[in-house]
């Protein structure tokens, strides 16, 4: 079943978050990710739990390829980029 990885981030150096943007494309695709969403506007219509910042959406094949992109030794310097310039909340769901 498909799985989408889904981050909310609030990006706190816009510059080096650059190097991290160019940095984790070429190995969300090598894992067969694809980019549905990648900080387009937001139009926020109901807001009681959650005001998000800037959000990423990922399509995976399913949810084991899309956690061991995100656990695997390649992205894990890259991850390290991500969290020194930006806080960010990340979920993996299931598709319908």
């Amino acid at each position: 079943m498909t799985a989408y990885v889904i981050v909310d981030t609030k990006i706190t150096n816009a510059e080096a978050y650059e190097s991290y943007k160019k940095l984790a494309r070429p190995i969300v695709e090598s894992y067969g990710g694809k980019y549905l969403a990648r900080g387009g506007d937001l139009d926020v219509v109901e807001g009681d739990l959650w005001t998000p910042t800037r959000i990423v959406i990922l399509e995976f094949t399913d949810m084991a390829t899309a956690r061991k992109m995100l656990d695997s030794e390649e992205y894990a310097p890259v991850k390290a980029v991500r969290h020194a310039n930006a806080d960010c909340t990340a979920i993996i769901v299931d598709g319908a």
